[in-house]
């Protein structure tokens, strides 16, 4: 049955035949080649509670079809952190930021080295270098191309993707001439909601700074953030235009509202909607690499299992300048939901758990609670920038 008999196309977002039926239909075309239209996309936004599971389901044999039951692992590693002259709304490292946020210069490469070495030991496939800044100078690509050929000497068998803000094609190429895999350049939200999160920069510059490292030769990482006032229309607004860009992954950010940020206190989230996120996101990018990123402790909270069911790639560790869940946790939900960490051995169930209790696996990552309402991000007082262990 074609999809566009099940909608009723008059009210967009609509959905007219048993729901299951219809979501079943949705994921036979996706993966019979057919590219989900807008009017499919908003419908799967404005899904009730009650279908999510069969959204979960229907999602999840997209999933299945192209990655398996395998959960790829990233790490970050914050090389510069805070003052930026940039002003997006929804970041603690912003200008005139009063969130507290860690500040320091750029990590020397023997110190970036050991947290890569960190991440490798605890299965992840993809260290990603991240600066705050608008943009990266010479000296800074220079900067980043020495880490680089450290980590890959050491480490070869890591991908290596690098988020630097607004680059030219020219950076693009000398960074991957350096050995950089990936360049990670985030769109966030909707060409007309970009003016309400930052002045600073426009969208044009984000889609721009994209197609550069592709130019370059690098892989393209874009994503977003949801929960920063958007409307539904305009998370798939942005959802489209980052299908035109082709992204080889698309992390799924959820907004983690700092205090001293613009959006301190919102809390527009429900660990529902964004397992619908989720799925619409698997549905338009059914190849891609879809990343559970940042928010998701905050906001998926107990369902994040059920998120590993849609997207196949998460973060590993802390965010840049939050604490994020214990390593040795992630890799016991992994394991509990019946996936395997990319790259680790096929017979050994998993990858090896380190202990709960080892070194720098402190169980916070948010104040705990039932409330989104109530939910604060806890500011990252260990790893890069302090004499504390990182938690992966």
């Amino acid at each position: 049955m074609p999809t566009a008999n099940l909608l009723d196309m008059s009210a967009p977002g609509v959905v007219s035949a048993p729901i299951s039926e219809w979501l079943g239909q949705l994921a036979t075309d996706v993966l019979e080649g057919r590219r989900l239209s807008r009017d499919d996309a908003l419908a799967v936004l404005c899904l009730p509670d009650s279908a999510v599971l069969d959204l979960v389901a229907a999602a999840g044999r997209v999933r299945r079809a192209y990655f398996g039951n395998r959960v790829k692992l990233n790490y970050l590693v914050n090389m510069k952190s805070g003052l930026c002259g940039e002003d997006c709304s929804y970041c603690s490292q912003r200008r005139g930021s009063q969130a507290g946020a860690l500040t320091y210069n750029w990590l020397d490469p023997a110190t970036a080295l050991s947290e890569a070495a960190r991440a490798a030991e605890r299965g992840a496939r993809r260290v990603c270098l991240v600066a705050s800044g608008r943009g990266p100078s010479e000296r800074d690509i220079s900067r980043v191309a020495q880490t680089v050929a450290a980590i890959k000497k050491a480490h070869p068998e890591l991908e290596i993707c690098v988020c630097l803000g607004i680059l030219e094609e020219a950076q693009a190429s000398e960074l991957r001439s350096a050995g950089v895999d990936a360049y990670n350049h985030n769109l966030n939200t909707s060409a007309s909601h970009y003016g309400e999160i930052c002045s600073t920069h426009t969208f044009d510059d984000r889609v721009a700074t994209v197609r550069s490292a592709v130019a370059g030769g690098l892989s393209p990482c874009s994503g977003v953030i949801v929960g920063m006032g958007e409307t539904d229309q305009e998370v798939v607004d942005v959802a489209f235009s980052l299908r035109e860009l082709e992204p080889a992954s698309v992390p799924v950010n959820f907004l983690m509202p700092f205090p001293g940020t613009p959006l301190e206190g919102r809390a527009d989230l429900t660990p529902l909607h964004c397992l619908r996120v989720l799925g619409m996101f698997r549905f338009v990018f059914p190849r891609s690499e879809v990343r559970i990123a940042g928010g998701r402790e905050m906001h998926l909270r107990s369902l994040q299992p059920l998120g590993l069911h849609i997207a196949n790639s998460m973060f590993l560790g802390d965010y840049l300048t939050s604490e994020g869940a214990p390593g040795a946790a992630d890799l016991q939900m992994i394991a509990d939901a019946g996936f395997v960490v990319e790259g680790a051995p096929s017979t050994g169930g998993g990858h090896p758990q380190p202990s709960p209790n080892a070194e720098g696996s402190s169980g916070r990552g948010f104040l705990p609670s039932l409330s989104a309402r109530a939910a604060t991000p806890v500011l990252r007082r260990r790893g890069p920038g302090t004499s504390v262990p990182s938690n992966a």
